[in-house]
């Protein structure tokens, strides 16, 4: 990813009572499943030549979807925008079974660069539908996740938004019930939700495994352990990222005394850090590292220069590109066949 263009000395150097330090989040930023994703609509670039069309936003960050169109990508709604036969790029956040069907009526070269995870969330959909179980899945209605995994077995799927629509839900046999969840809500809120829907319904049964995934749990674990100590914290993500939103909440929740989200190092506010001598940064697992160096630098402008990693996992997971794409034009494997950008 390109380095952003920044103004020198926008933000000012006030003195406070004390040193000023930064407490940065290690892990933070791209996630395994996002890396996969971005990589492979710079693969099919590469492999087909432009355009290459992407269903909906490759991941949620306005920095990234720029630069891929830069590149030679046009990002549509829904496949009926796409040209019969072209190549498309489904998202990092899954389509339901109609999507994929409607891409075949097209005659589409569909590449699916679903996150593994979320893929990992559809199969229990389908395999739980099988066993004719009521799904409550635990995610936001109109989210891209949301509405792929409810395509999977939408007759058997309610959605729960939030810990307070438990009250008011009804089912068709409580003791035919199993949870799923979106990958990147808050871990916190999740379980709450889940605490109460056992409250209401005993027999309510677990997936097999975490579905909220592993990047998402280990930042909002780093910000937890920054929050406390935190004057102010700022997240680096886009609005319609779940899991940058959820940190910035988390942030809040355990002890900031206030937080803030942005796109972009520009949009931090002189006045958000008066009196701040301690500032936590992190960013949601669709952003790239450049997008935080940028905060970084304009920060070290405004004197906190003195950068203390607080680190709380340590991340090497590495996905498999699209079948599509591990090879190259001359079908010999590709060197990035795994994804492979250094993640903090």
């Amino acid at each position: 990813m390109p380095r952003m263009r920044r103004q020198v000395g926008r933000l000012k150097n006030v003195p406070v009572d004390g040193e000023k330090k930064v407490l940065l989040a290690a892990p933070r930023g791209y996630c395994a499943g996002v890396d996969r994703a971005v990589v492979a609509v710079e693969k099919a670039l590469e492999r087909y030549g432009a355009p290459v069309y992407v269903r909906k936003q490759i991941v949620h960050n306005v920095h990234v979807v720029k630069t891929l169109e830069k590149m030679g990508a046009i990002f549509v709604e829904e496949v009926d925008e796409v040209p019969e036969g072209a190549n498309v790029v489904f998202s990092a956040h899954g389509v339901s079974p109609a999507v994929v069907n409607e891409a075949a009526d097209r005659g589409l070269h569909a590449i699916d660069a679903t996150c593994p995870l979320v893929t990992k969330v559809h199969r229990e959909a389908v395999r739980f539908a099988k066993q004719d179980r009521e799904i409550l899945l635990i995610g936001h209605t109109g989210h891209e996740e949301v509405e792929g995994t409810s395509g999977e077995a939408p007759d058997h799927i309610t959605i729960v938004n939030s810990p307070d629509d438990v009250d008011t839900l009804e089912v068709r046999d409580p003791d035919r019930l199993v949870w799923l969840s979106q990958t990147t809500l808050s871990v916190d809120e999740t379980m709450e939700t889940v605490r109460r829907l056992r409250e209401r319904f005993p027999n309510l049964q677990d997936p097999p495994s975490d579905d909220i995934c592993y990047a998402t749990q280990n930042r909002q674990v780093a910000i937890k352990k920054i929050a406390p100590q935190a004057d102010v914290v700022i997240v680096v993500g886009s609005s319609n990222s779940s899991n940058s939103v959820r940190l910035k909440e988390v942030a809040l929740e355990y002890g900031a005394r206030a937080a803030y989200r942005v796109d972009f190092a520009s949009e931090v506010q002189q006045e958000w850090l008066e009196g701040a001598r301690t500032v936590g940064v992190t960013s949601g697992a669709s952003v790239p590292e450049v997008l935080v160096q940028e905060l970084l630098d304009d920060l070290a402008d405004a004197g906190y220069g003195e950068v203390e990693a607080t680190v709380t996992a340590e991340e090497d997971l590495v996905f498999s590109l699209p079948k599509e794409l591990r090879q190259n034009a001359e079908g010999q494997r590709d060197e990035r066949a795994l994804g492979g950008r250094i993640r903090a």
